[in-house]
């Protein structure tokens, strides 16, 4: 026990040490990268295979155990590339930290762990670059409209710089903007998604493809087949061919006509691949 007390004393001196700061941010970061990677991707990787991939249990585990792997590592991946670049130019630079450093590091960190190679077709990857993408589009737009020195926008309690004021906005249009932007983005978002989705669903992003799919194809199909079979019940199989063309005719998806296909109970009842 005392060997232990010792051995962890030890360890927090080398921790609190300032001179071993610098090292001791990027294990930190990979550490908080790891962590972080973990807890956002395992549920929704569990809830993802579960409920659109088919195979054994054993194979669901362990797609859901690769998903949560390459998030996390990814992101701890970044986060060592990203503090290992500011510690560098921020060294080059006299201890001093500029704007650009931010930007240089996020990019060389971005390229190697996003965009590099076969980490480009990373699913995972595509996700998380395309969460960031729709942030960064919505903190640029704040920017925009923010005038220098106004943190309003974002609370007031983090940041502080304001914004670039690019269009010259008076105080009553920019409450009008600060009323009526994210109802707008977000209506507009909608409707465009929901027209990509019926006309050009190869566009979008697999993941949000196959959840929309599920959503708004499968359940109209099953709904509609189980009309179907009531129908006949009650009409009798001579009205069939005529009440399922008509009805074919009225609700038509030609971009997912295997939706009306099932193999068996299980996914005629839950899917219709």
């Amino acid at each position: 026990m005392d060997n232990f007390k010792a051995l962890q004393d030890t360890f927090e001196k080398i921790i609190l040490d300032p001179k071993y700061h610098d090292p001791l941010v990027l294990v930190k970061s990979i550490r908080n990268g790891l962590v972080y990677g973990t807890k956002v991707r395992f549920p929704h990787a569990l809830v993802m295979v579960f409920l659109f991939r088919s195979g054994t249990l054993r194979q669901k585990i362990w797609l859901i155990f690769k998903a949560t792997r390459q998030h996390a590592t990814n992101l701890a991946k970044f986060a060592l590339l990203y503090k290992s670049g500011m510690l560098l130019l921020k060294g080059v630079n006299g201890g001093k930290e500029e704007s650009i450093h931010t930007f240089l590091a996020g990019l060389v960190g971005g390229y190697w762990t996003f965009g590099h190679g076969r980490a480009g077709a990373s699913s995972v990857n595509q996700q998380i670059v395309i969460y960031v993408f729709a942030r960064v589009c919505l903190a640029l737009a704040k920017l925009a409209v923010q005038p220098p020195g106004d943190n309003s926008l974002v609370g007031g309690s983090y940041g502080g710089h304001g914004g670039k004021g690019l269009f010259g906005f008076n105080e009553d249009q920019l409450a009008l903007i600060r009323k009526n932007a994210w109802p707008v983005f977000a209506s507009v978002s909608w409707a465009s998604v929901m027209w990509l989705f019926r006309w050009y669903p190869e566009t979008l992003q697999p993941s949000l493809r196959s959840s929309m799919t599920y959503m708004y194809v499968d359940i109209v199909y099953f709904i509609f087949t189980a009309a179907l079979i009531l129908l006949w019940a009650f009409a009798g199989s001579v009205m069939w061919p005529s009440l399922t063309q008509r009805l074919t005719d009225s609700f038509p998806f030609p971009r997912y006509a295997n939706a009306d296909k099932w193999s068996d109970t299980r996914t005629f009842l839950l899917h219709n691949k």
